[in-house]
């Protein structure tokens, strides 16, 4: 959504796994011969801001906790003089507004993502159609382990970030995915407005994608529920 007001660049997971190689060819970079490691990092990093930036002037960047570990060992790397993380962030990136989007509701959040995994399905597009599928279809199964497991590594996340975000002073934004379902164009213009924008960009723009939550999701929350409560 943030794409499409067109004057908030093009926000995308550009560091999403644990791996240079795996930046490069998200990225389309290669490495030259020759190259330095910091000369490659730092390549790779200038590409992911052009293309994060879409000629707006503005750098968009969606990080996930997992990634957050080998990004900023990276950062570490190019701003050896730097002390703070808030520091060496800016000092690659710029001046940063950070932004925290969670799903206060972890138990559902598990089960959304313990069931995208084992459906193969990720996103579905605004009009029903298959958007993301990263294997074969496949019917769900509950499994009160792996969810009690991915809800509790979500807790953590949380709990990882809030401790990062006071530990930096960081000054940041908040969002909620409930408030983001119910009124997308709301939260798109608290954004904007955030980052001294003008919210009315997000007047035309609608949400790309539908929610996967269906009946499957409702009984694995009541049978996880259950059996929590009885320990059987």
């Amino acid at each position: 959504m943030l794409a499409d007001t067109g004057v908030a660049g093009h926000p995308e997971s550009y560091f999403h796994k644990p791996d240079l190689g795996n930046w490069a060819s998200a990225l389309g970079v290669s490495r030259s011969d020759g190259m330095s490691e910091l000369e490659y990092l730092r390549l790779l990093i200038d590409t992911a801001i052009e293309q994060g930036t879409a000629n707006t002037g503005l750098f968009g960047l969606r990080l996930q906790r997992h990634s957050f570990d080998f990004l900023f060992r990276q950062l570490r790397s190019l701003c050896p003089d730097e002390t703070r993380d808030k520091a060496r962030f800016e000092a690659v990136f710029g001046r940063t507004l950070f932004v925290h989007l969670t799903r206060p509701d972890k138990l559902s959040q598990a089960v959304s993502y313990v069931k995208a995994q084992q459906s193969g399905l990720w996103h579905r597009a605004a009009d029903g159609s298959e958007l993301e599928r990263l294997s074969p279809p496949a019917d769900p199964v509950f499994n009160f382990e792996a969810l009690k497991d991915c809800r509790d590594q979500f807790i953590q996340f949380d709990q990882d970030w809030n401790d990062w975000f006071a530990e930096q002073a960081i000054e940041l934004l908040r969002l909620s995915y409930d408030d983001l379902c119910a009124d997308p164009q709301a939260e798109l213009k608290r954004v904007l407005t955030a980052l001294d924008l003008p919210p009315s960009a997000a007047d035309p723009v609608q949400p790309g994608v539908a929610k996967l939550a269906d009946g499957i999701n409702a009984d694995c929350i009541k049978r996880f529920q259950d059996q929590a409560a009885t320990g059987s």
